[in-house]
């Protein structure tokens, strides 16, 4: 059973109209059991996981190669550059978060295979390393010794060859159980925690049972929550480890460096505008994005990949967008959900990165940017369990191949974390 169509009507295209309701596709209630053997078509990758896209990435290692990355990009059509600001004289942690970073974007069963150039041949040949271990084409260049032109002919030739061995790849029937969600909101208002941030949590409720793998994160805006989210661990220990982790961003960063509450910050001023006048506030509609019955089984470091097994996992990130996604990205989840209020128009070069909206101005006016419409909740017209089955029908819709707005308008924010100076 695919499972785009597990109901008799798909729910509908959202262009900003405001009558398109989308309870009149939805059925009433659909049974927990249809999930079970709910399937969806992706590219099985060489190391058993399962993309959703078929990305050919040309991966800078430092901000002095994107030149020649983006230059390989302009010559070989089908290969995404992803030019950076980071690479040079970083260390410790720093460091470590990079190197996390890069290699876990290239491994990302969303990519087929990768072209890594650097300066310089030792840390590519980190990044080559760390990526080849998935058993997926990588191949890197280094800049010194032979220059810009040289360096640029010889990743083009072999970018070449990488695209048109991925452009035969063909995608397979897969279990509902091999698809890794990760969400996270942005532009939040009181519509975000009363509709979209549900849909979310109404979504994961039902497909975490199923198998699949989920992450939240955006530790500063769990900030006055900190107490129901520790309490939403799958066991004391886990949830210890996740209240270090959110101590010592509350210490380490955030009071260390504040010049008012949050750093002027959080709430955001799109936060502000739409109602949301507290972190407090901010922080419950967050956690509704993590549902009623499911529970964390883990916390993990920025762009650390979840090793327990399938369920849902907390993730140490910023608040910012792009960050967060980036880092999910490198993870490894191959969808992300993203509620907004206000209307975020983030996207990601590699991951798909759905839109849920309940508010319906941000609908009139920013429709080109919403998946799912779920302003039938504020209404009374949609409940929480119907908005959950539009999006899980969405998810699969993306992954079958269906391009998400973000997409077809371009957005590839691409943004790693730096956790402090360079050297």
């Amino acid at each position: 059973m695919a499972l785009s169509n597990i109901s008799e009507m798909k729910s509908p295209f959202v262009g900003g109209a405001t009558d398109q309701l989308v309870t009149r596709a939805l059925p009433a209630k659909r049974a927990s059991a249809d999930f079970k053997k709910a399937t969806f078509h992706g590219w099985k990758r060489e190391n058993g996981r399962v993309g959703v896209r078929n990305h050919v990435v040309i991966l800078p290692l430092d901000d002095l190669s994107n030149s020649a990355c983006e230059a390989v990009a302009h010559n070989v059509k089908g290969t995404m550059a992803l030019p950076h600001a980071y690479g040079r004289l970083q260390f410790g942690e720093d460091l470590d978060v990079f190197f996390r970073t890069l290699i876990g974007v290239g491994s990302n069963p969303n990519v087929a295979a990768v072209v890594v150039i650097g300066i310089e041949e030792s840390w590519t040949g980190r990044v080559v390393d760390g990526i080849a271990k998935t058993g997926k084409p990588v191949v890197g260049f280094g800049i010194e010794g032979h220059g810009d032109i040289a360096t640029i002919a010889k990743a083009s030739y072999q970018a070449k060859r990488f695209v048109q061995w991925a452009s035969e790849l063909k995608r397979e029937e897969c279990p509902i159980a091999d698809l890794w969600v990760s969400t996270k909101c942005g532009e939040s208002d009181t519509t975000t925690g009363l509709s979209s941030c549900p849909t979310v949590g109404n979504m994961y409720d039902k497909l975490i049972p199923q198998g699949i793998y989920g992450v939240f994160g955006e530790t500063s805006e769990i900030t006055g929550a900190e107490h129901l989210c520790k309490a939403r661990a799958a066991s004391p220990e886990i949830a210890d480890k996740w209240y270090k982790m959110w101590k010592a961003y509350q210490d380490d960063v955030i009071e260390a460096h504040k010049t008012d509450d949050l750093s002027d910050s959080q709430p955001t001023k799109g936060n502000i505008a739409g109602g949301l006048t507290t972190i407090e506030e901010k922080a419950l509609g967050n956690l509704e994005k993590i549902g009623r019955t499911s529970k964390y089984i883990d916390a993990l470091q920025p762009a650390e990949a979840p090793a327990k097994g399938p369920g849902l996992y907390y993730m140490d990130t910023s608040s910012a967008a792009a960050e967060c996604v980036t880092l999910m990205a490198a993870a490894g989840y191959v969808v992300h959900t993203f509620p907004t209020g206000q209307g975020n128009v983030i996207g990601n070069p590699i991951v798909p990165v759905i839109k849920i909206s309940g508010n319906p101005k941000t609908l009139r006016t920013m429709g080109e940017h919403i998946d799912v419409d779920v302003t039938g909740v504020l209404r009374r017209e949609m409940t929480l369990d119907q908005a959950g089955d539009a999006l899980i029908d969405m998810v699969a819709r993306t992954a079958n191949g269906r391009l998400t707005a973000a997409e077809s308008l371009g957005h590839r924010e691409f943004v790693l974390t730096k956790l402090y100076r360079s050297a």
